[in-house]
C-alpha cells in the first residue's frame, strides 16, 4: 500500500525518512556482505527483488492519497530479513516513483517504513512461529506473506491517521481508514499468501536448502 506524493505533511515526511534511514544503511551492508559471501544467491536475492517489483506494481485506487496492492515481500523477509527488505523495497519504490508515477519521493520514507520493514517484521514473527510449531514450509509462508501484506495496510492506516485524524478523533479515524482499505486489501492478502505459498511449495521441493530444511524430518502437510 503506498501514500501518493505530496500527500502527507512534511513533519511526517521527514518522522518516516528518520525513522526508515537507518534500516536501509544496515540493510545495505547486509546485502554486500550476503553477495561477497554466498555469491550464488545473488539470483535469489534478485528475485527477491523481482517479486516486491512485480506484485507491488499491481496498483488499484484506494484512499484519497493512497492505492492498495500486494507487497510482494514476503520471500524476501522469510530468506533475508527486514532490513535487507527494507533496501530491495526502497529500491522498488523509487523505480516505481519515476516510472509508473506510484507512491512518491516525498512519501518514500512513509512507503518503506510501512510495507519494506513494518509488513516484512510482522511477516517473519508469524514465519518463525509457525515454523516452530512444525508447520509446513508452503503453509508457513502463506501466512507470513498475507500477513505481511496486511500489517503494512495497518501500518499506512496508522500513517495516514497519525497525519489527518485529529479533527474526527485518532481512534474514529483509524477505523475509518482501516474499514476502506480493507475491502481491497484483504482479498490481495489472501492472493498474495497463496501465490507464495505454492511458490515456497515449488522451492522446498526443488531447494529445500534454502529454508534450511532437513528432509528427513520436514512436514509434508
Amino acid at each position: 500500500m503506498h501514500i501518493m506524493e505530496g500527500f502527507l505533511p512534511w513533519q511526517w515526511c521527514l518522522v518516516w525518512f528518520v525513522i526508515a534511514i537507518p534500516f536501509v544503511a544496515i540493510g545495505v551492508k547486509k546485502i554486500i556482505e550476503i553477495i561477497r559471501d554466498h555469491p550464488e544467491q545473488k539470483m535469489t536475492v534478485a528475485l527477491a527483488g523481482a517479486f516486491i517489483f512485480l506484485l507491488s506494481s499491481l496498483k488499484l485506487p484506494s484512499v484519497t492519497g493512497s492505492s492498495s496492492h500486494p507487497t510482494g515481500t514476503g520471500l524476501s523477509a522469510v530468506l533475508y530479513g527486514v532490513f535487507c527488505t527494507s533496501v530491495l523495497s526502497t529500491i522498488v519504490l523509487i523505480f516505481q516513483a519515476l516510472l509508473l508515477a506510484h507512491g512518491g519521493f516525498s512519501t518514500l520514507g512513509a512507503n518503506v517504513f510501512s510495507m519494506g520493514i513494518a509488513g516484512p517484521a510482522a511477516g517473519i514473527l508469524v514465519w518463525l512461529l509457525l515454523r516452530k510449531a512444525n508447520m509446513s514450509v508452503p503453509v508457513s509462508m502463506f501466512f507470513a506473506a498475507m500477513v505481511a501484506n496486511l500489517f503494512t495496510y495497518v501500518v499506512t492506516a496508522l500513517q495516514l491517521t497519525l497525519a489527518f485524524g485529529g479533527a474526527a478523533g485518532y481512534g474514529t479515524a483509524f477505523v475509518e481508514f482501516m474499514t476502506v482499505f480493507a475491502v481491497t486489501q484483504i482479498p490481495l492478502a489472501l492472493i498474495e499468501g497463496v501465490i507464495f505459498g505454492m511458490f515456497a511449495k515449488y522451492l522446498s521441493d526443488t531447494r529445500p536448502q534454502i529454508f534450511g530444511i532437513d528432509t528427513a524430518n520436514e512436514v509434508t502437510a
